[in-house]
């Protein structure tokens, strides 16, 4: 059974920084692509960043670009996201994605964590 369990969330004031986590209970994961998404309140959920399975290749939305940086750990099973230069607008839910190749969009995604909350303050 797959498992994703997200972690790092919290409250941070704007231009703060914060890191999340996410652990995958998959014997796979090192040949998986990761992917994170997000979902504000009202909003659907969108896309921010993925990496895929060597870490070589990556993908980010156009809004947290040069902010954001997805990594990820093999020998962890973990993946990353660190965020930088925080903004009242990055408030979201924040969910883990497993899929079998690197996508920007939500279809080739088969598991999710349950998702972290990161609130930023102004």
């Amino acid at each position: 059974q797959v498992r994703l369990v997200e972690s790092g969330g919290g409250l941070v004031q704007a231009g703060g920084s914060l890191r999340l986590s996410c652990a995958a209970s998959v014997r796979t994961f090192s040949s998986e692509a990761m992917g994170w998404f997000r979902q504000a309140p009202g909003k659907e959920r969108e896309f921010v960043a993925a990496i895929a399975w060597s870490g070589s290749n990556t993908r980010y939305a156009d809004s947290v670009k040069g902010r954001f940086t997805i990594s990820r750990d093999n020998a962890k099973n973990t993946v990353y996201l660190q965020m930088n230069s925080l903004q009242v607008e990055d408030t979201a839910v924040y969910y883990c994605a497993l899929s079998p190749f690197l996508s920007t969009t939500e279809a080739p995604y088969k598991y999710w964590g349950q998702g972290t909350q990161v609130t930023v303050s102004s």
